[in-house]
């Protein structure tokens, strides 16, 4: 049995739902709670004071990977700080760590897109923290556009329709994929049916933190159902193909 532990925002209603449906037999989930109720700069900067305490509090339960998974505190300070969280969390714990916007940047590299368009449920601020982040990380973003939310309570309470809705607004055919960002906002049953839609890669912020956690955990082929990213876990990246 293995065992992932993820870190969420105390308001998330989404992340874990969605994470439970794509995790195989044998992997099971043990959360954590990090205070936030609205997306702003300064109430996501808040959120990881007590990042230490709610991690050792997941290690406890002897897991085999934390997450933070929350897309903006990971991003917020710009290129270099979701690492300076995943080396808080791993030397408190002693476990190895990710969080999603380092996973987002590797999956990006991993199926070796370089160019993008990026759809939030975001406002215009922390949207231009995001696109500034994957741009630093190397990543070109086309465009970038919110569903300019704040509360989010308010985004957990998304149909899934509206991650599908945008993304096939802001799509063009200069863009070889598409992210949707924020844990909250219902995607992973949307990524299917895009890529169908669109043919090209859809790269969720939920999506790419299961695929992080599983990576990690290693032995496991793939999950179905919810992209090409997590349906063949143990293919060779696009980057080491050409090569």
């Amino acid at each position: 049995m293995s065992r992932i532990g993820l870190l969420v925002p105390s308001s998330n209603t989404t992340i874990e739902p969605e994470f439970y449906r794509a995790l195989p037999a044998g992997v099971t989930l043990h959360t954590a709670r990090l205070y936030l109720t609205q997306i702003t700069p300064a109430s996501i900067l808040d959120m990881v004071r007590d990042l230490e305490t709610q991690c050792r509090n997941l290690a406890s339960a002897d897991v085999d990977v934390i997450v933070l998974g929350a897309t903006a505190p990971s991003f917020l300070k710009g290129l270099g700080y979701d690492r300076e969280l995943i080396k808080t969390i791993e030397t408190t714990t002693g476990k190895r760590a990710t969080t999603t916007s380092t996973a987002l940047i590797e999956a990006l590299q991993y199926l070796g897109v370089s160019r993008v368009v990026l759809g939030s449920a975001y406002d215009e601020k922390v949207n231009a923290i995001a696109r500034k982040f994957i741009e630093a990380s190397g990543v070109e973003v086309l465009a970038a556009h919110g569903l300019d939310l704040v509360d989010n309570l308010v985004v957990g309470r998304l149909d899934v329709s509206s991650a599908h809705e945008l993304a096939r607004k802001i799509d063009r055919p200069d863009a070889e994929g598409i992210v949707l960002a924020c844990t909250n906002w219902k995607t992973m049953d949307a990524i299917e049916r895009l890529e169908r839609e669109l043919g090209k890669p859809v790269i969720s912020t939920t999506q790419v933190s299961v695929w992080a956690a599983l990576r990690a955990i290693g032995g496991i082929e793939g999950v179905p159902g919810y992209g090409r990213l997590l349906r063949d876990l143990t293919a060779p990246s696009q980057q080491t193909q050409v090569a």
